[in-house]
């Protein structure tokens, strides 16, 4: 893939109406999608424009004037890339993922949910991370692996004052979203070697004074997984048909579980434990 820099300029009205836009829960529009022939425009309001190729191997950026290069790599390994990835045809997830014992566990859910959270608990307790979000999976030799991404994980202020106890490596600072970007370092443990697929555990929304999982039906599986997937063009049928074929082969495959969890800093460290043991039991895909 390449990514290019184009010229800063003032964004313009585009042509036609965006096709598709992502919102939040203030009601602000975040981001806008537009076709550009068979190419596409992804616009963050304000900050810049991406051009991504029809193939996905090509991203053009024009930032918008004075926005700060920090601002346009985050918009474009946590946003950007991944919708790239996916016209690429690699199954890309809303998901965090750690190594356990040599096996890539991967945590599934809406934001807010603590896939990061979970993420740096595992990292920052002599356990490796794999990404924060961006879930790249892809298929070698009939074997599911989990492709490490960006070196980083991005925590709440709570959060990260509860799990950072020893000297950390902070990533610049993004002034329109009030999360903490942690590098990794030897206090947050990255594993930079792609793991197997292993586990995929959705969060629940109950909240238990002991962690509970749950086996999750294929059908079940794969209406998540759409759910949580980075998909570029939701209209366009060959694709969807490619995505739904590669996600029906991977739920086929016995390891996905709902994980209902304590919800408090204090339980993090029983959380973690019943997870490990859960992760690596022999009976568990029985």
């Amino acid at each position: 893939m390449r990514f290019e820099m184009a010229a800063r300029r003032r964004q313009v009205p585009m042509p036609a109406p965006c096709f598709q836009e992502w919102v939040l829960p203030s009601g602000e529009r975040w981001a806008q999608f537009f076709r550009a022939g068979s190419d596409y425009i992804v616009r963050f309001p304000k900050l810049a424009d991406f051009k991504v190729s029809s193939d996905g191997r090509l991203v053009r950026c024009s930032p918008s004037a004075s926005i700060p290069a920090e601002i346009i790599t985050h918009l474009y390994l946590n946003q950007v890339l991944p919708l790239a990835l996916s016209r690429q045809g690699a199954l890309v997830f809303h998901a965090s993922a750690v190594d356990i014992q040599g096996k890539g566990i991967a945590f599934v859910g809406n934001s807010g949910k603590g896939k990061s959270t979970l993420a740096a608990s595992f990292a920052t307790n002599g356990f490796h991370f794999l990404t924060d979000d961006g879930l790249i999976v892809d298929l070698l030799d009939g074997q599911h692996r989990i492709i490490p991404s960006h070196p980083s994980i991005r925590l709440w202020k709570d959060s990260e004052e509860f799990l950072v106890t020893k000297p950390a490596t902070i990533g610049p600072r993004i002034h329109f979203n009030s999360k903490t970007r942690l590098l990794a370092n030897e206090n947050v443990l990255f594993q930079d070697q792609p793991r197997s697929l292993d586990g995929v555990y959705f969060l629940g929304a109950n909240v238990p004074a002991e962690t509970v999982f749950e086996r999750v039906r294929p059908a079940v599986a794969l209406i998540e997984l759409v759910r949580n997937s980075f998909l570029l063009d939701l209209d366009e049928k060959e694709s969807l048909a490619g995505h739904f074929e590669e996600l029906s082969l991977l739920v086929s495959r016995p390891i996905f579980y709902r994980i209902n969890h304590p919800r408090r800093y204090e339980s993090l460290a029983n959380v973690r434990r019943a997870i490990v043991e859960h992760a690596t039991s022999a009976s568990r895909i029985a």
